[in-house]
Parts: C-alpha cells; structure tokens; sequence
C-alpha cells in the first residue's frame, strides 16, 4: 500500500511536485512566450538602488519565469542529511506549461505537467497520482502567482548579487515580521528571471532545506522527448484520481475560527474518495495544508510532528474527525492553524 490514511496519499501527491499545498486558485491567461520571454530578459530591474519597489519586482519576474521560459538542468535538495537530486525540463508554448520532473536518488519518482494536468508515476508502488486541481509547481516555480499581502508579513530586501550554476544571480532576502513562519532566500538568474537557488532559515539564520540547480540552460528549443514520461503505467497500476467530489449536500462546513495573521484561504476542496477535506491557506510564499478526515473509534491524535524538511505537523480530533495540518512553516504555527478549525452549519 502506498499510505494507509486519506490525508497521507494526498500529501503524497503534493510531495511528488516539491509543493506544500495544491492550490486552486484560477490563474490569468499567460501572454505567448515570445512577449513574456523578451520583457523579462531585455528589461531587468536595476540592482542596488534601495527603492521598496524593486525587490517586488524581483518577485513578480521569478514567478513569472518559473512558468513562462523554457529551461532544463539538474538540481539538488538538502535538509539536514538527506541530499537529493532531480533533472527538470520546462517548456512554455502557445499559452501551456509542459515539464517533466524526474528524482535521480532513491525510489524512481517522475512528474509530468501538461497543462492543467500533473502525473506523478511510482513504479516502485505501481500507483499514479493524477491532479486536475492548479498547483504550486516544483522548483523553481516556488512563488505563488497571489502576493499581494507578501509586504505585510516579510521585509523583502534585495541582497548582493553572486554567482549560482554558473550563472548571475541577484540575492532577494524575506525576513519574516513574526514567529508564525520561516525566513526565504532566493537567488535570480539577472537577465531572465529564473529562480536558482532557494533557501528556508528558522529564526537563527541556520538553512532548514535547500533547492539548488548545479546545471541549467535557460531559453531555446525543448525537445518533446525530454517531457515525456519514461514509465509505463501497466493495468495492475493504483490509480489516484485528486479531483473534488464536491456535490454541495454536506450538512457541516469546516473553517478557520481565525486564521493566522497574513494567511488566507485559497482553496477548499472535497477529495474522491474517503470523505477528505482539504484546505489551504497561504501567506503568498508559505502555504498550510489542512486535511479533514472521519477518524477510526477510539482514535487518539499524534500532536505535534515533523513531516520532513521545512514541514511541520499537528493532529488533533474533534467532532469525530481527524484534522492534520501540515505547512512549511514552523511548528507552532501548524498548532495555532489546527486548533483555529471546526465545524459550523450551513
């Protein structure tokens, strides 16, 4: 078996793409590749000046680079001893993402997006987890097209710029106003855009995980074999489909009594399958997942634990249900988020 909760295969699923939430939030109509792809590249923002304005600016280009140029290289994650590395290849054309994302470490794990379909395929398991739902993609789309409320709950700064995989990479540093989330630090290729390298520091500075490309060519031509998944899904296969079943008879809704400062709701979805909620809130940056499931009799929470890199948990019951809250934030405030939830009537 693949897990043996609800909410576990779900974060399965945001796992196989490196993202802390799928996000259901619809998304403008991109502009054709060649208009997005000049602009970012013939006007970068100019460094060091000191406006607020500008370190924005810097983040609007990373996430619309991450989505709208083409690239492929290698990249690596590291959190504590664990080390990882993965080949990503990225093409944008007539308005649609294609990518195809391959772990090159441990158990085979491959991700393919086209469109607004992402596949994540297992083989070890023998299981596919299909989403339909808009998500936050691997890195380096790691931004949220939604940043609004960003300046509300960092001081964005803009810091020297270096050199990341060969390449010039302007520094963009994100201190966090309270203790309800993690610093970031992020490093953007100067001409296009493209996120290099990014970092997520606990409050003493020290890197709790890391993304990093060691390789990476940007722009050109994507041959369409590099996005085209290399495993071969047979009959026997576990399908896990991560749509809504949403046909809007339940008697209870669940929400946050009051949500953490910055972070609001950005989508609530009723999985196939189980009778699992999930929402999402997020600050712009850091998202929080919250799984709602029936818990077994006699069921007793876990509390509070961590769920790998950046990712904390909590668990609690209430109402007969189990409720996990997991996010890239620090531990405390995956508690406050869990204990804010309950259940009120239409």
């Amino acid at each position: 078996m693949i897990a043996t909760k609800p909410w576990l295969v779900l974060w399965l699923g945001v796992l196989c793409v490196d993202a802390v939430a799928q996000v259901a939030a619809d998304e403008a109509p991109l502009p054709p590749a060649a208009d997005v792809s000049a602009a970012l590249i013939e006007s970068p923002p100019a460094a060091g000046d000191g406006t607020t304005g500008q370190p924005l600016a810097w983040l609007d280009r990373i996430a619309a680079a991450s989505q709208r140029l083409n690239y492929v290289g290698t990249f690596s994650y590291q959190t504590g001893r664990r080390f990882e590395t993965s080949r990503i290849a990225h093409r944008y054309a007539d308005g649609v993402e294609s990518e195809r994302l391959e772990v090159l470490d441990g158990s085979p794990r491959e991700v393919v997006r086209q469109g607004g379909e992402i596949r994540c395929l297992l083989p070890a398991q023998r299981t596919v987890i299909v989403s339909r739902v808009g998500a936050r993609g691997s890195f380096p789309g790691r931004l949220l097209q939604e940043r609004a409320g960003l300046s509300g709950s960092y001081n964005v700064r803009l810091g020297e710029v270096g050199r990341i995989a060969g390449h010039e990479a302007q520094k963009v540093v994100l201190e966090p106003h309270d203790e309800l989330r993690f610093g970031h630090v992020l490093w953007a290729e100067t001409q296009s855009g493209l996120l290099l390298k990014s970092q997520v520091v606990d409050a003493g500075g020290a890197v709790v995980e890391q993304f990093a490309f060691s390789d990476v060519r940007i722009g050109g031509d994507i041959d369409s074999n590099l996005l085209a998944a290399q495993a071969s899904p047979q009959a026997d296969w576990r399908v896990i489909e991560m749509g809504s079943d949403d046909d809007g008879q339940r008697e209870y809704r669940w929400q946050s009594r009051d949500p953490l400062p910055g972070f609001a709701l950005v989508s609530k979805v009723n999985h196939r399958g189980g009778g699992t909620v999930q929402m999402v809130f997020s600050d712009g940056l850091a998202a929080i997942s919250v799984f709602i499931e029936p818990a077994e009799a006699g069921a007793e929470p876990r509390g509070g634990f961590p769920a790998g890199g950046a990712v904390n948990a909590f668990e609690r019951i209430a109402g007969g249900q189990r409720i996990t809250v997991l996010g890239e934030v620090p531990a405390r405030a995956v508690q406050q988020a869990a204990e804010t939830i309950d259940m009120g009537r239409k």
